[in-house]
C-alpha cells in the first residue's frame, strides 16, 4: 500500500533522513520508535508531502506521489494524518469540524454529513460533545475528535504523529483506544510514539529510528524481547550509561565517584546500590592500575530502566585479558568483593576486544 524507496531529506547542510526504503502492507500497524530528534516525525510528514522529500520515491497504491501531475490533495483523502497538537478549528463545534471537510472537498450533502459525523462520535465515544466547542474540551476529548474528523474523509490509511504526547497521562489510555480498534478492524496505519506498550500491543511491526535511518525493525516480539542491533536494545530496555575512558594510572577516582553518585541520584537508585557501585569501581580499577600505562579501558555503568538491572562493564583492546585472572592480582581482598556484590560475573574476547562484565547485586 504504502512503498518508499531511498527517500532523503534535508534542511541546508542537516541530514535528517538517509536513503529509506520500506514497504507497508494493507491492514498493516507499524509503530515508529526511537530517540527524539532521530527524523521520525519527519518521515510521516514526507509521507503525506506536508515535507517535501530532497531524494528517493512514495507509491501509494502503485501511484508515483512525487510525480508533478498527481493530484496530492487526493492523495491526502486516501491517507490522512492525525497530529499531537489536535489542530481543531476552535471557532467552529464539535460537529463542524467533522462535516467541513466532507462537505467542501466531496461534495457530500449537510444532512449526509451530519449523519455520518455523528455516528463517528458515537465510535469515539463523543456523541454528547457534538455541539461543544474545542475550547470546551479535554486534550484526550480533544484527540478523540481529531481521530473522528480523519475518518469522516474515509480514508485508507491514517498517520499518526505522536498522538498522545501533549496529553496528560490520565488522558492517553482514551485515545489509544480508539486507535486500537481502529486497527482491529483492519484500518492501515503508521503511529510515531513513545508508547512502548500500546506499539508492542497494536503493532504488526515496528520500526526503530535511529540517526535518520529504521535502524532495525521487526515484530513487536523481535524488538522488545530479542533486539538484535545495540542501540535498539539501550533503547527499548531503557538503559542510562555513564562511560569513563582510564588510560593512566593518575585516573581521578574523587571526580569519577562524584560523577557516579550524580548519575545514581538521577536514576534514583538506593543507597545501598549506590555505595556497592561506588565500591565495585575502586576495587576494579585497583585491579587495572598496573596494567594502566600499556592499557586503556572503557568503563561503563549501564542501568535499565525495564529490568531495574544495574551492570559495571570494563572494556579494552588487545590481547586477551580477564584483570581477575592476573597474577599480578595486589591481594585477594578486591577480587572476594567485586565476587561478594556480584550477581554474575561475564568475561569475553572477540575481536581483539576484552569485555568485562559485573551484575551488581540489588
Amino acid at each position: 500500500m504504502i512503498k518508499v524507496e531511498n527517500l532523503s531529506k534535508k534542511y541546508g547542510d542537516l541530514v535528517v533522513l538517509k536513503d529509506i526504503s520500506t514497504e507497508i502492507k494493507k491492514g498493516e500497524v507499524v509503530s515508529i520508535i526511537g530517540p527524539s530528534g532521530t527524523g521520525k516525525s519527519t518521515f510521516l510528514r514526507c509521507l503525506n508531502l506536508l515535507d517535501q522529500p530532497s531524494a528517493g520515491s512514495i507509491s501509494i497504491n502503485e501511484e508515483n506521489v512525487l510525480n508533478k501531475k498527481t493530484d496530492v490533495a487526493k492523495i491526502r483523502q486516501k491517507m490522512n494524518m492525525v497530529f499531537q497538537s489536535f489542530n481543531l478549528f476552535s471557532h467552529l463545534s464539535v460537529l463542524q469540524n467533522l462535516t467541513l471537510a466532507p462537505i467542501k472537498l466531496k461534495g457530500l450533502s449537510a444532512e449526509d454529513a451530519e449523519k455520518k459525523s455523528m455516528d463517528l462520535l458515537r465510535l469515539v465515544g463523543l456523541a454528547e460533545k457534538a455541539h461543544n466547542y474545542p475550547d470546551e474540551l479535554s486534550g484526550g476529548q480533544k484527540q478523540r475528535i481529531a481521530i473522528a474528523r480523519c475518518l469522516a474523509m474515509e480514508p485508507e490509511i491514517i498517520l499518526f504523529d505522536e498522538p498522545t504526547s501533549a496529553l496528560d497521562p490520565t488522558m492517553v489510555s482514551e485515545v489509544l483506544s480508539v486507535i486500537r480498534r481502529l486497527a482491529k478492524e483492519g484500518m492501515t496505519m503508521v503511529i510515531v510514539t513513545h508508547e512502548m506498550a500500546f506499539a508492542r500491543d497494536v503493532s504488526n511491526r515496528v520500526f526503530y529510528m535511529d540517526q535518520g535511518l529504521i535502524y532495525e525493525e521487526g515484530s513487536p516480539e523481535q524488538i522488545f524481547d530479542t533486539p538484535q542491533k545495540e542501540r535498539t536494545k539501550a533503547f527499548v530496555n531503557r538503559i542510562r550509561n555513564l562511560i569513563f575512558n582510564i588510560n593512566s594510572q593518575d585516573f581521578d577516582l574523587y571526580g569519577i565517584n562524584a560523577e557516579v553518585e550524580s548519575f545514581c541520584e538521577k536514576q534514583f537508585l538506593t543507597k545501598k546500590l549506590r555505595d556497592h557501585l561506588l565500591l565495585l569501581i575502586e576495587e576494579l580499577l585497583i585491579i587495572y592500575k598496573p596494567f594502566l600505562n600499556d592499557l586503556a579501558i572503557q568503563l561503563t555503568i549501564a542501568y535499565s530502566e525495564k529490568n531495574e538491572a544495574l551492570e559495571l562493564i570494563s572494556e579494552s583492546d588487545g590481547d586477551k585479558f580477564n584483570p581477575l585472572e592476573s597474577e599480578k592480582l595486589p591481594d585477594d581482598i578486591g577480587l572476594n568483593l567485586i565476587k561478594n556484590f556480584s550477581s554474575k560475573i561475564h568475561y569475553a574476547w572477540e575481536n581483539n576486544k576484552n569485555t568485562f562484565t559485573i551484575s551488581i547485586k540489588k
